[in-house]
């Protein structure tokens, strides 16, 4: 970045963390379309309509449930990352 050696330091220092956060919402995000076509293609098993099946709607359950602990997980780690960078 030819144009960030014009900042202070200060300024690269918030340009890099703002850079960064907008780097793990992309894989936050990225992650959450990838699940939500796993869970889809794995759990809708028919052609959809205005309901689900029993079955879907529970797969679908678990499927959603296993993604929130996957996030969660995910948003823990970065934020020992973060913490572990910020020492």
């Amino acid at each position: 970045m030819a144009a960030a050696k014009e900042f202070d330091e200060a300024t690269q220092r918030e340009l890099q963390s703002f850079i960064e956060q907008q780097q793990a919402q992309a894989r936050v995000q990225q992650s959450i379309h990838t699940f939500n076509d796993m869970c889809w293609t794995k759990c809708i098993t028919g052609t959809p309509s205005n309901r689900f099946s029993s079955k879907e709607e529970q797969c679908l359950v678990n499927c959603v449930d296993r993604f929130l602990d996957s996030s969660l997980f995910i948003v823990k780690r970065l934020e020992e990352q973060r913490n572990a960078a910020g020492q």
